[in-house]
């Protein structure tokens, strides 16, 4: 079941990427789960973003130096 977020006044998808899911990478995962919301560059408070699961300490496309560990 993917975890949800409720925007803050001034949130972008690249905060809410870097924030909730540790790296701006997972970026156009987000955006791809909540197309609905494509209007907004920056978000005000109170909208629900649903996150996908990420496997902690992952980033896909990445070399394994450059990985983030739990």
């Amino acid at each position: 079941m993917p975890k949800e977020y409720t925007t803050k006044q001034g949130d972008m998808w690249d905060s809410i990427a870097f924030s909730q899911l540790g790296d701006v990478a997972h970026t156009d995962k987000i955006m791809s789960m909540n197309r609905q919301h494509h209007e907004y560059y920056i978000f005000p408070a109170g909208i629900g973003i649903r996150l996908p699961e990420i496997e902690p300490g992952t980033a896909e496309g990445m070399p394994p130096w450059k990985q983030v560990t739990a």
